[in-house]
């Protein structure tokens, strides 16, 4: 395929034949793989735009980004790795952290521009090495507790800052997004999130209207009489103009708080690729070091711009199982779209309008799946917790970084939270392994490979830790 963009016409180019798929070198007609491409758009956006607005970062540069991206993955793995590249939702946490102390957009695209090229680092060695390093250094047990972490350190941010702006309208919002995740099928239960999101911002307009201003606490901490829905930004927008690019600038303190999001990116894209070859057919463990270092890259070009870090996503993943249709033109149609919506202000200045209690009934649900996602890699891998060679370092890194525990080492440097609790975490693993009597690394060897765990059509990893 070259650059994987020669597409040969599947079948009829109506649908795939009985029993068939659409291979990533093939294509339907160009008006059916336009639809699909729009279909990808919709699967990725809930997740896409609700990353930036919980960062501070600019939506519609996330959307935009989120397409330039997506083009570069599918060059890099030439068409054989069909995938879309999102904004990572792993970094939420990060991002808190960072604003906590101090830091602004500037000081959070830093970090992550570094991760990006750490992330870029690690899928060199991986393509170098052979997939079962991923196994060898990141153990499932290992996995699952830094996953695990960075989704329950989040709960003070969903509790302070934004259930308490409209603790009402958070709690429907709640309702409806966890009725939409159970009861909804197929298509609509993958963009659940994202009508959680429509449905709360419908409802506080409606409470506008009804009961008038409501006195609590906005963004910034303020307790003031003000609209739950404000769209004063939104008339104000231009229809077309170029999103807001700022540079990056990097600070040590900032940047030890995002590292051990690559832990994370990497069991994602491990199991994504895994999923995507059991689902095509073509076994791509020979890929995923190349897979995982362009999503590093792909992280280095967004951030360089002022975007959030990028991460293959499973929504699409679901797409592509449910229409059969793994055609990697339908993502370089729905990274064209992805593009232009980014090129509108006025559709970014109606993403910016969410209002805070919308986004406290969404971050409950979803801060609470990114941390339970590391207990679902525990079970899929069959990790052994009655093996204290698991529980101990697990157990103290946990701890550790849900409780945000800080070390201090001198008036200037500490670590804490998330990065405390993962050094502790891999580093008591593999400290306490070369100690361990041999009875309890036998134990160890009964674990699946972190990758192997993948089911195809399923989210299968730290997804929402997009992705």
């Amino acid at each position: 395929m070259g650059l994987g963009v020669g597409w040969k016409l599947h079948g009829d180019g109506r649908s795939p034949a009985p029993g068939a798929v659409v291979r990533p070198d093939e294509r339907l007609s160009w008006t059916r793989t336009v639809g699909l491409g729009a279909q990808h758009v919709v699967a990725m956006f809930g997740a896409t735009f609700v990353a930036p607005v919980l960062m501070g970062l600019d939506p519609n540069l996330a959307v935009m980004v989120s397409g330039v991206a997506t083009i570069f993955f599918l060059l890099v793995t030439r068409g054989r790795i069909p995938s879309y590249l999102g904004s990572s939702l792993s970094f939420v946490g990060v991002a808190a952290i960072i604003a906590k102390e101090g830091g602004d957009a500037a000081t959070l695209t830093g970090a992550l521009l570094v991760v990006g090229v750490v992330l870029l680092a690690c899928g060199l060695v991986v393509q170098s090495l052979g997939a079962r390093i991923v196994h060898a250094v990141l153990p499932p047990a290992v996995t699952g507790a830094v996953v695990m972490l960075i989704g329950f350190n989040l709960a003070p941010v969903a509790a302070g800052t934004y259930w308490s702006q409209d603790q009402w309208t958070a709690l429907a919002t709640l309702l409806f997004t966890g009725f939409a995740l159970v009861v909804l099928r197929g298509f609509w239960n993958r963009i659940a999130i994202f009508l959680g999101l429509v449905f709360g911002y419908a409802l506080s307009w409606v409470l506008d209207r009804v009961f008038g201003r409501i006195h609590s606490a906005t963004g910034g901490g303020q307790v003031t009489d003000h609209w739950r829905l404000d769209l004063g930004g939104v008339a104000k927008a231009d229809w077309f103009g170029l999103p807001s690019l700022h540079a990056p600038s990097f600070e040590t303190s900032a940047v030890l708080v995002a590292l051990p999001v690559v832990i994370a990116l990497i069991a994602e894209n491990a199991g994504h690729v895994k999923a995507v070859g059991e689902m095509t057919g073509d076994p791509l463990d020979d890929r995923m070091g190349t897979a995982i270092a362009a999503d590093g890259a792909a992280t280095v070009l967004a951030t360089a711009v002022g975007g959030p870090a990028t991460t293959t996503y499973a929504e699409n993943i679901g797409v592509m199982a449910a229409s059969r249709v793994y055609s990697t033109a339908a993502y370089w149609a729905a990274a064209g779209f992805a593009i232009l919506f980014g090129l509108c202000p006025k559709f970014g200045a109606v993403i910016a309008a969410v209002p805070g209690g919308v986004l406290g009934g969404i971050t409950v649900i979803l801060y609470g799946m990114i941390g339970l996602l590391g207990a679902k890699i525990w079970i899929e891998n069959g990790v052994d917790f009655g093996n204290p060679l698991n529980l101990v370092p697990v157990a103290a890194g946990v701890i550790v970084g849900i409780g945000n525990v800080s070390l201090e080492f001198s008036d200037s440097f500490s670590l804490s939270g998330i990065a405390l609790g993962t050094i502790i975490t891999l580093t008591g693993y593999h400290a306490l392994r070369l100690l361990a009597p041999a009875h309890m690394r036998e134990q160890m060897a009964k674990e699946k490979p972190l990758f192997d765990a993948a089911v195809p059509g399923e989210d299968t990893g730290a997804r929402d830790t997009r992705g």
